[in-house]
């Protein structure tokens, strides 16, 4: 995977944060170009684990 921010030295670091508490299985989904779920601020960090830790892995054999 090529990350052109980095290469061109547009940046030093790039951070996943947010999109890695929506997306457990990032790493994955980046290298196959699997869909990203969406990052939703209103339920993170709001003391249950709605928005923080039921964020579903993509299953590529499930129905569209």
């Amino acid at each position: 995977m090529k990350f052109p921010h980095l290469l061109a030295g547009h940046a030093d670091a790039i951070a996943f944060g947010r999109i890695f508490i929506a997306n457990p299985d990032l790493p994955r989904r980046l290298r196959h170009g699997f869909p990203l779920t969406p990052y939703n601020r209103a339920t993170s960090y709001g003391g249950e684990e709605v928005g923080y830790t039921d964020y579903p892995v993509y299953d590529e054999m499930a129905p569209a």
